[in-house]
């Protein structure tokens, strides 16, 4: 069965983006191989202000990977880029980590990262705190959430400052 990993960056103080959906805060570190991390996933998922957010950027799937945006707004006609998911989340989600393929990033939105985990679709949250405090934005989960056990299974700790997490969900 292949994983969901929930891959993110978050403030010091849980942010995922700043209050108004910014993400300039975040350090590009050169030790932290990016190429390598994007070979161990065929398939995205990403709720609908995470999908708007990387459209203004003028990026909207990622090249060679299906992306699944989870909105209940969006029309599957506006973006044929990506495969819209309206309803069934869950289902599409557990459908999903069936199939064969590479691992499944679960790339943004703390609203979907706390549906899933709640639905027990989340493997592992591997996270890289950046050194700064944005004092607001958005969560690192959306709230209210419910308490879930992680347990530490990685980390390490770049020359920028940037600490790197791995956790699996007991």
């Amino acid at each position: 069965m292949r994983r969901v990993r929930y891959l993110v960056a978050t403030s010091l103080d849980g942010f995922i983006a700043g209050p108004n959906g910014e993400a300039d805060w975040i350090i590009m570190d050169p030790d932290i191989d990016f190429t390598s991390i994007f070979k161990q996933f065929d398939t995205i998922l990403m709720g609908r202000r995470t999908f708007e957010m990387m459209k203004r950027e003028g990026r909207g799937g990622i090249p060679g990977m299906k992306t699944f945006v989870f909105s209940r707004t969006l029309k599957q006609r506006d973006h044929p880029e990506v495969i819209i998911v309206a309803e069934k989340q869950e289902e599409t989600a557990a459908a999903l980590r069936r199939e064969s393929g590479k691992d499944i990033w679960l790339f943004g939105g703390g609203m979907l990262f706390r549906d899933l985990v709640e639905a027990k679709l989340v493997d592992s949250v591997e996270v890289a705190v950046i050194p700064v405090i944005l004092g607001g934005g958005i969560p690192l989960i959306a709230h209210p959430a419910k308490t879930t056990k992680l347990r530490l299974t990685g980390h390490k700790v770049y020359k920028t400052g940037i600490v790197s997490l791995e956790y699996s969900l007991t």
